[in-house]
């Protein structure tokens, strides 16, 4: 029989990720895991290159942090709430340091993964003519099509160090289930060297087994499980809990001013010593408005209804 691969949220940052590593965090406005960010900003990693499509509040935070000097993204914006004052210092005034930034589209960053999960040298695609991105980023380039006239722009492969996702659910082997907006978290998996699933909660065998379907990713692709319930607020979980809007709203004003961002490291993240103290320290009332009615997948049966 297969053995647990459940782990605590310290172990597996502990284990998995060193300085200088490239690490994706992926979770396309939904499925974000804070807490995974949150540990490696306590645990003091640093020179990490980050990989993100929209890089918002958590690349923010893990900047600011110390923990990033580069960043390999798409699409720069905190959740539709306004912008990132940190990476927007970092970047346009270099202030305190410059930040690296490797820059694609969204379907570009898509392809990336595509390519790193497949074992291919580079992956082909049209929606970069008439862009700006390949002038900004050499690594978009441009070849001859070989299979007839013309020519294709083409992105390389990602192969993250390790990549980490958040899910709803998974059993303890590390097959891990998720429904709703999904993102790249497969294809970021597979092209990972290791990968490290957060989840909200452990089922039993028998659950996964009974929907399959909702298996987007196998336990041989799965280094490490942690069990950590709402690890992805403030984003959201499908099923689980809500996204917590209010908290991106009041972002923008925290990371505009630097001496405030830093103070809410210090309080939320490196003044708590786990994401449970983190929860604590929310309080069990704040989750009312972020709480979610059950919407049961089940027959209906429409011919009873009057």
């Amino acid at each position: 029989m297969a053995m647990s691969k459940v782990v605590s949220m310290a172990e597996a940052i502990e284990t998995y990720v060193d300085d200088g590593m490239t690490v994706c965090l992926e979770g396309f406005s939904h499925l974000i895991s804070f807490a995974a960010a949150h540990e490696i900003i306590r645990q003091q990693r640093q020179n990490l290159t980050l990989c993100r499509m929209t890089p918002d509040i958590v690349s923010d935070q893990l900047v600011a942090a110390g923990c990033v000097t580069k960043l390999v993204a798409s699409f720069f914006a905190s959740g539709s709430a306004g912008s990132l004052h940190e990476l927007r210092r970092r970047i346009e005034r270099h202030d305190p340091v410059p930040l690296e930034v490797e820059e694609y589209s969204h379907y570009g960053m898509v392809c990336r993964y595509q390519a790193g999960a497949a074992g291919l040298p580079f992956f082909p695609l049209r929606s970069y003519a008439g862009s700006d991105l390949p002038r900004l980023n050499p690594r978009i380039r441009l070849v001859d099509d070989p299979y007839g006239e013309g020519t294709v722009y083409v992105v390389p492969p990602l192969n993250p160090d390790v990549t980490i996702v958040h899910a709803q659910r998974a059993d303890r082997h590390g097959n891990v289930q998720i429904w709703g907006i999904s993102g790249v978290q497969q294809e970021a998996v597979y092209a990972a060297r290791k990968a490290i699933v957060v989840v909200e909660e452990i089922v039993d065998d028998d659950v996964v087994r009974s929907d399959p379907n909702r298996t987007v990713i196998p336990s041989h692709a799965v280094d490490a499980v942690v069990v950590c319930p709402r690890g992805a607020h403030p984003s959201y979980v499908q099923g689980y809990y809500d996204r917590d809007c209010g908290f991106y709203r009041r972002w923008t004003a925290i990371s505009k001013d630097s001496g405030l961002l830093q103070a809410w490291l210090k309080e939320w993240v490196h003044g708590t010593a786990n994401h449970e103290e983190y929860l604590d320290k929310l309080g069990g009332d704040y989750w009312d408005d972020l709480a979610v009615a059950p919407r049961l997948s089940e027959p209906v049966d429409y011919g009873s209804r009057k």
